[in-house]
């Protein structure tokens, strides 16, 4: 078996030669081997690339020299003992006739070390009929919601996703996209030419020269409702065409920076699920009321890392109940006891509920559950319900925190989320008060009789930590430490607002808007009032009740 990676890759011209091949698709969670053998800042998917090989000893391997990251893996695969064939594929940065003449010879090159390699000779009809064999390029349409995925290297998985929540991949155009367009070989032309033709004719990677292609069908092909750009964590490439295309399209966009890895898939599904829906949103017309029911009762949970939190709403918007319980072991008991004590506060029976919507980090769990949305969305509707001129909601919970852009109408424009780090939430106030010794819900009162103006630099929680440490050991005030703390938190917060352009009005959601000292340093560097509502933390769970109530008048679309 041979292994390969790019889609550049002639792997056809080792089929002919009696060799089957695989292209490498890691599924790995860690980089227990290959860290010992590589530099920190190597591209995510190249380490996961030896992990993998290392793990399953794949002894062929094919590369082509697309970035540095890959050439590295090609020096770090020479040294191993157990590789017994190895070729590295100089791919052109030109398309030009010139450079389909070079990748012509490169393919001869691959043919002639691998007969070396094996003993065996190319069967150039063998080659002609595997290349006829393979169907052109279909494109999928869908007249309802066409999404461009472009960028590294993506995962099936995220492919997966977008399918599932009602995404058309319109065009791949990230380092596993399109297939390239095959086409019948004729009897009299040379397959190997006509085989480099075919790969070089792919939409182009960022290794090419010229990659307008690439920008074009933004502007050609108005079917396009949303991108979605993804990049592997130190992938320098495609970090510099991102930052080109945000400014030169008009175009909803949604960036997924991952370490290829299988332990962010949750994030993942949380983002690219909520940038779907906020798409169908903005593509709903004017869809009228099918239902004028006045019964209706409908309850929203959203069941967070840290609490589980229950609404429960009637036909005329009104909120008859709800609870805020801690999250336990189970996030399917703890949304059961959340719903009936919410029941139990509204007077409500649980057979008269119509409808129930979850959200929330433990949303997919809940399956009594007649929908389930992402808080993005329901933070959005539930902040907007509250305060019609709110354009910016900062939701900071338990374990994540997340920055919301809306226009006029409460449509999302743009969102933001932390990634697997915990800095700047809930958790980390924990953390912090443990080292402090002082109850998590007083630390905001007590911060705002602060006297010195003291720093914490890292963003990081452990690294935060040993710097509230020293600051104890240099015996300072528990007060000024404690906003500092806030103030870290705060510069967090900023950078996201930064990230999307947010705009005054801003409301605060989540746990950590209950705490008063987090609150005034983020208007002190905002210079704006925040909003904070009676109860924070049922914004997201408000907001889903709303979604399952408009889902019954038949007033939204919704996943």
């Amino acid at each position: 078996m041979v292994g390969y990676v790019c889609k550049y890759t002639p792997y056809l011209v080792i089929e002919s030669l009696g060799e089957k091949t695989v292209r490498i698709e890691p599924k790995i969670s860690s980089y227990e081997m290959s860290n010992s053998l590589t530099h920190p800042n190597i591209c995510s998917y190249a380490k996961l690339v030896l992990e993998e090989i290392l793990k399953k000893k794949t002894d062929k391997i094919i590369l082509t020299n697309c970035c540095d990251s890959i050439r590295r893996l090609y020096d770090i695969l020479e040294a191993l003992p157990f590789i017994k064939f190895l070729h590295i594929i100089d791919l052109p940065k030109k398309r030009d006739q010139k450079g389909r003449f070079l990748f012509k010879n490169e393919i001869i090159k691959l043919i002639k070390r691998y007969k070396e390699f094996s003993g065996k000779n190319l069967d150039i009809g063998n080659l002609r009929d595997l290349l006829n064999n393979l169907s052109p390029s279909i494109e999928k349409r869908n007249e309802k919601l066409n999404l461009v995925i472009i960028g590294g290297r993506c995962k099936e998985s995220i492919i997966e996703i977008v399918e599932e929540f009602g995404g058309n991949i319109l065009y791949n155009l990230t380092c596993t996209g399109n297939r390239p367009p095959y086409r019948p070989i004729g009897i009299n032309e040379d397959p190997i030419e006509a085989y480099a033709n075919i790969l070089l004719d792919s939409y182009p990677c960022m290794r090419m020269d010229d990659t307008k292609e690439r920008l074009d069908i933004f502007t050609q092909d108005k079917r396009i409702d949303g991108v979605i750009y993804h990049t592997v964590k130190f992938c320098d490439l495609y970090s510099y065409e991102y930052a080109d295309i945000k400014d030169k399209i008009d175009i909803p966009l949604l960036k997924l920076e991952t370490d290829y890895t299988d332990t962010s898939e949750g994030q993942i599904r949380t983002r690219v699920q909520a940038f779907i829906e906020s798409l169908k949103e903005k593509a709903k017309k004017d869809i009228q009321p099918k239902s004028t029911r006045k019964d209706l009762i409908v309850a929203g949970i959203d069941s967070g890392s840290t609490s589980t939190n229950a609404v429960i709403i009637d036909a005329n918007r009104r909120i008859l109940g709800f609870s805020i319980i801690p999250t336990g072991a189970k996030s399917i008991e703890s949304a059961y006891r959340a719903l009936e004590e919410a029941l139990k506060t509204s007077g409500i029976k649980m057979e008269d509920l119509s409808y129930i919507v979850a959200t929330g980090y433990g949303r997919i769990s809940i399956h009594f559950a007649n929908l389930e949305v992402t808080e993005i969305t329901c933070h959005a509707k539930g902040a907007f319900f509250l305060n019609k001129d709110i354009r910016t909601i900062i939701d900071v919970g338990g374990q994540d925190s997340k920055v919301i852009k809306i226009d006029k109408d409460g449509n999302i424009i743009d969102f933001v989320m932390n990634d697997k780090c915990s800095a700047g939430t809930g958790r980390f106030l924990e953390n912090m008060s443990r080292v402090l010794e002082i109850p998590v819900d007083r630390m905001g009162k007590e911060s705002l009789d602060w006297k010195e103006d003291l720093e914490i630099s890292s963003m990081c929680t452990v690294f935060a930590e040993s710097e509230v440490i020293s600051l104890i050991a240099k015996n300072k005030d528990r007060k000024d430490i404690i906003r500092a703390i806030h103030k870290s938190i705060v510069k967090r917060i900023i950078s996201f607002i930064e990230r999307i352009n947010g705009e005054p009005r801003y409301i605060m959601t989540g746990g950590v808007a209950k705490n008063i000292g987090v609150v005034r340093c983020l208007e002190e560097k905002l210079g704006e009032k925040v909003i904070v509502p009676d109860e924070p933390q049922i914004v997201g769970a408000l907001g889903s009740a709303l979604i399952g109530l408009e889902k019954l008048e038949g007033l939204t679309i919704c996943v």
